[in-house]
């Protein structure tokens, strides 16, 4: 999706709020000092005609002191303002890019969970990142030099003209050239910036992708492959950002050597002026230093031109995001259930993640208060989107899920998450104490709870080991096992202490003998608790009251385990297959 500047510009405003005046007050300051720098010349010109007349006579040596203390003045009130200027703008940028991150921050918390399905974490990470630091480097060399530049240019070519036509047009005609062919190239390389933002996000995520899956990588041999893709990648963001550099970096030579140009023209020109007598050596020392003010404001503004190309990459990028949509607003819905008793109906449910395909099938089943709810099947059968379902991290295209007899749609999406416990298949814990992560946003918990449910999923004994018990730090010191892991994941949720609980292959990655010990514990820990069970291992929902067995998106058969055994159907085949295998 592309977005035009002027749409970047007006979304920007948002974000400078509370600092347009100090804004304002900062151009004020660079054009008066901008102003300093163009009147300065003019002073230069006066003492060289001073000093000249002085040649053949006496040097009226007051007056020289007099304009150069005019002079000093003039350039240390232009200093000062200048500074005053670049401070105020880089303070205004600094809380601007914090406000984005800010915004992108709260946007993540906003977003569907197909958003993130749709793109990669590297992308969505280089967004908060690599193109914030970027806007905010790029922004800092340029928004300053901008406007000043454009002050500068303006202020040179009045004075310029008002002090000799001619000398004005030989100046201006030898540097404008040079810009007007910057400019050209300037609008030729405009798309390489964007595409070298999009390359660094493609060799972000690939990184972060491979870094992830590190030890697969190397034990599948797949390190010449891993590294034949990186370069591809790398080779293309070389590419784009050697290009895109190039055309920036070329500007100030270019500049330079049309400023040079300009020296040449104005002493050849300003010299045949003097022997004609129409100009004074002054007005040629003056001319040379317009020169200087003419053709750096061009360098600037050429340069500062590419870095806004880079601010217009950048924050395209970045708005894109902002500009992502959003999960449907809540705040008008009020707490639909004082206390979850957990009775939990699905009624029709149809699903799909994208229209032209269907992957829940008419889902109806019923879940009664402190029943444990197994769903089993093979892989790809909508086992976890039902979850995804009930967790509302998705919505349902037709049907209905309710709690309690409230349709989930009519409660906040908080007061659904409040209501379970979640224990995935991938473990997830931050850098923190154990009792950290075990008390993960839960209030009023006590040690002694903490340690209660440690004991229950068998790791208390293990985090006892450790040098600081629960108050040893997770961190790359600390070495876990996925089957450590996962039981501080359980231990987690049973802290929790939610009237329902998912549990979405909890158990896969702990032996046997730990999966029986997670198995009293759960049968013990969650009497009057709605418990929802996936599981590949049927083995560990033998005692479940109600397995829902699902292929293809439906229902094929429900029942506890004897019944379904009983049948001798699909499940039976499952059931038998797994132990015939093992």
């Amino acid at each position: 999706m592309k977005i035009k500047k002027k749409t970047l510009i007006n979304q920007s405003l948002p974000f400078l709020k509370g600092f347009r005046l100090m804004f304002g007050l900062a151009i004020m300051f660079t054009i008066c000092s901008s102003v300093i720098t163009v009147i300065g010349p003019d002073k230069l010109k006066e003492i060289t005609d001073v000093i000249t007349t002085g040649i053949t006579g006496k040097v009226d040596i007051a007056k020289i002191k007099g304009i150069g203390f005019q002079l000093a003045l003039l350039y240390g009130g232009g200093a000062i303002l200048s500074y005053s200027a670049s401070f105020i703008i880089a303070t205004i940028i600094q809380h601007f890019s914090k406000r984005m991150r800010t915004a992108i921050a709260d946007k993540i918390n906003c977003v569907p969970l197909s958003y993130f399905d749709g793109h990669s974490q590297g992308d969505t990470l280089s967004r908060v990142t690599n193109d914030v630091d970027n806007m905010t480097q790029a922004l800092n060399q340029s928004l300053t030099t901008l406007v000043s530049a454009s002050v500068l240019l303006t202020g040179s070519i009045i004075m310029m003209f008002k002090t000799n036509v001619i000398m004005a047009g030989t100046a201006i005609g030898s540097v404008l050239a040079g810009f007007l062919l910057s400019v050209v190239i300037m609008m030729k390389s405009q798309p390489l910036f964007r595409r070298q933002q999009d390359n660094l996000a493609a060799v972000n995520g690939y990184v972060e992708e491979i870094y992830t899956g590190h030890n697969l990588v190397i034990s599948y041999n797949a390190r010449e492959q891993a590294k034949s893709a990186f370069n591809q990648l790398n080779q293309n963001l070389y590419n784009s950002m050697w290009q895109s550099q190039f055309f920036s970096g070329i500007m100030m030579p270019m500049m330079q050597f049309i400023g040079n140009f300009g020296y040449v023209m104005v002493c050849l020109v300003g010299a045949r002026l003097v022997i004609d007598g129409d100009i004074t050596m002054g007005t040629i020392v003056a001319f040379m230093t317009y020169v200087r003010i003419f053709s750096q404001p061009l360098g600037q503004i050429a340069q500062g031109a590419t870095q806004m190309q880079t601010v217009s990459a950048t924050m395209g990028r970045i708005f894109e995001f902002l500009n992502a949509l959003e999960m449907e607003d809540e705040t008008d819905k009020s707490q639909q259930l004082s206390q979850v008793k957990g009775y939990v109906d699905f009624d029709q449910v149809t699903f799909g993640y994208t229209k032209d395909k269907t992957v829940i099938n008419a889902f109806s089943a019923q879940a009664k208060p402190g029943q444990k709810v197994a769903i089993v099947g093979p892989t790809g059968a909508g086992k976890t989107t039902i979850v995804n379902l009930l967790m509302r991290f998705y919505e349902t295209n037709s049907g209905s899920i309710r709690i309690d007899h409230v349709n989930v749609k009519d409660m906040k999406r908080e007061e659904v998450h409040d209501a379970f416990s979640m224990v995935l298949q991938d473990t997830w814990l931050f850098e923190g104490t154990i009792k950290e992560n075990l008390i993960y946003n839960q209030e009023h918990i006590t040690n002694e709870q903490v340690v209660e449910a440690a004991k229950a999923v068998g790791i208390h004994h293990f985090i006892m080991t450790l040098p600081k018990g629960y108050d040893s730090v997770l961190d790359d010191s600390l070495s876990l096992s996925v089957g450590q892991k996962q039981l501080l994941t359980i231990a987690r949720a049973l802290l929790k202490n939610a009237p329902l609980l998912i549990l979405d292959e909890a158990t896969s990655s702990v032996d046997t003998r730990t999966e029986e010990l997670i198995q009293k514990a759960m049968d013990k820990l969650m009497e009057g608790r709605t418990s929802f069970i996936i599981a590949h291992r049927l083995s560990t929902i033998r005692n479940a009251d109600l397995i829902l067995v699902m292929k293809d998106g439906s229902i094929i058969e429900q029942g506890n385990h004897d019944a379904l055994m009983a049948e001798n159907g699909f499940y039976a085949d499952l059931y038998n297959s797994q132990f015939e295998k093992a």
